[in-house]
């Protein structure tokens, strides 16, 4: 822990690092091997707001290891899924997990490791819904800067019409517009991604649309 130079004051310090050492088993420093602790994470983001380590050539705060030099950087995590089509309808899932747990949204998920995004889509498509999708064309990128997330919708096509109910949802159904449960959609960038999609669909064009979510949603 000694190693991360993180400003916190040196009594404030010790206090923090013996409570969450208790807390916390030691784990060893991605980059190096030095043994430190997923408490870093938790004091670095408790950090006065002044005084944080700038690597050379950096112009943010960032968590520095002082044995080997990495840095430890904090970047946005991708989301993708889809909007499925089949003869008009779309695929919608009831959520079956925290957060929003029974509500409603398109298949999507996190981008995980090797993956490309459409790869990403069509696999959440099939866990979530047992749907296999044609991924089409890129639809709507949302920013939710609170959450330091990205999430990224594609078009999508049912190749087969076939669908039923992944583990990680309650239910599934094909939709027509009118009868989507608009107020019942789990997350804005999903409202987004679908009116976008049917905005586009009745102009008969296929545009990209971008959105910004700069604080959370009071549900």
């Amino acid at each position: 822990m000694s190693r991360l130079r993180l400003p916190v004051p040196h009594e404030a310090w010790n206090k923090l690092r013996a409570a969450l050492l208790r807390a916390f088993p030691l784990q060893s420093f991605p980059w190096c091997g030095y043994d430190t602790s997923i408490a870093y994470e938790i004091l670095f983001r408790l950090r006065p707001t002044g005084g944080a380590a700038h690597p050379p050539g950096d112009n943010l705060p960032r968590a520095v290891c002082t044995a080997c030099g990495a840095v430890h950087y904090e970047n946005p995590r991708v989301v993708v899924g889809c909007v499925p089509e089949w003869q008009g309808r779309i695929l919608l899932c009831s959520r079956a997990i925290m957060p929003r747990r029974g509500y409603w949204t398109t298949p999507a998920g996190f981008l995980e490791n090797g993956e490309s995004l459409q790869a990403a889509a069509a696999r959440e498509a099939l866990e979530e819904a047992e749907a296999r999708v044609e991924i089409g064309s890129l639809l709507a990128v949302t920013h939710v800067l609170h959450a330091a997330q990205v999430h990224v919708m594609f078009r999508g096509r049912l190749l087969d019409g076939r669908f039923g109910v992944g583990a990680e949802s309650l239910e599934s159904g094909l939709y027509e517009e009118s009868a989507i449960p608009w107020d019942d959609i789990a997350f804005p960038s999903i409202t987004f991604a679908l009116r976008s999609f049917f905005e586009d669909r009745s102009a008969e064009w296929e545009r990209v649309h971008y959105h910004d979510i700069e604080r959370p949603v009071r549900y």
